[in-house]
């Protein structure tokens, strides 16, 4: 049986547009960048960021509750920077970064995570009540 070659030589390439939505949903989240390091290596499961645990591992500014993380997990799938990670039974309770989420977080290796200023906030609450795509 021969191998299939599944290499990609050209990079998907993202608008300024896509690229400044997912930053700014990056930020604006209630978590760190060390979940993100972390999902970009291995999967992160839900009990590992929910609750005090979150907090003591450094992926949360604060204590969430796993209703809260999971609401802020989906829009970050919704965004395009996570998706959700399958095993062979199905969906799991786990997450990982896309390769949009691989591109805003290598972008913030060499440089630090930026505190939203209060148009990121209140465009993120805007673009997140109305759901758009944009």
């Amino acid at each position: 049986m021969s191998a299939a070659n599944f290499s990609n030589p050209t990079p998907f390439i993202y608008s300024t547009q896509t690229l400044t939505r997912a930053d700014r949903s990056l930020i604006c989240s209630p978590f760190k960048y060390a979940l993100f390091e972390t999902m970009g290596k291995n999967r992160v499961a839900i009990a590992e960021i929910a609750g005090n645990v979150g907090v003591v591992k450094s992926y949360t500014k604060r204590s969430l509750s796993e209703l809260v993380t999971d609401n802020e997990l989906v829009w970050l799938i919704q965004v395009g920077i996570l998706r959700r990670e399958v095993d062979g039974q199905g969906i799991t309770d786990s997450f990982r970064l896309t390769p949009l989420g691989r591109k805003i977080v290598e972008t913030y290796q060499t440089k630090s995570w930026r505190n939203p200023s209060w148009s990121d906030r209140i465009y993120e609450t805007i673009t997140r009540w109305l759901r758009l795509p944009f």
